[in-house]
């Protein structure tokens, strides 16, 4: 059971493991139900790109399609793959958190190196005089 599960979220995850697939689920998360035309124009695409990527996403049951008369509105199946996109983008910003404040304490490490001469070294500028 456990391995049929692993194997459940890792196709969820390979389906989301396209910029483009995660822009779509962004906007219908954000937008509701959305005619597939209003799909490619926002997000600036050929209507060719859009169908095969939201081919994928229908696939593993992310999206869902209803055809009113001549348009096909997408909508997402379960709203609660938006909030799992919601988590990703904490989860990028704690991280992206961390590795500022770390970066900024290399260059102010660097920086105290830079102007502290090593023992038994005049700094450069001190020779020049």
């Amino acid at each position: 059971m456990q391995d049929k599960l692993r194997r459940f979220k890792a196709g969820i995850f390979q389906a989301l493991a396209h910029p483009t697939r995660i822009a779509i689920i962004e906007l219908l998360r954000d937008e509701g139900e959305v005619p597939v035309t209003s799909v490619y124009e926002w997000l600036e695409l050929e209507q060719a790109n859009v169908s095969q990527h939201l081919a994928v996403l229908r696939a593993k049951h992310l999206v869902v399609a209803r055809k009113a008369g001549n348009q096909v509105f997408y909508s997402l199946r379960d709203r609660i793959i938006g909030r799992v996109l919601d988590l990703m983008r904490q989860y990028f910003h704690s991280h992206l958190a961390e590795s500022l404040e770390l970066l900024s304490d290399m260059e102010i490490e660097q920086s105290r190196k830079q102007h502290k001469p090593a023992r038994g070294r005049k700094l450069r500028s001190e020779i020049l005089r």
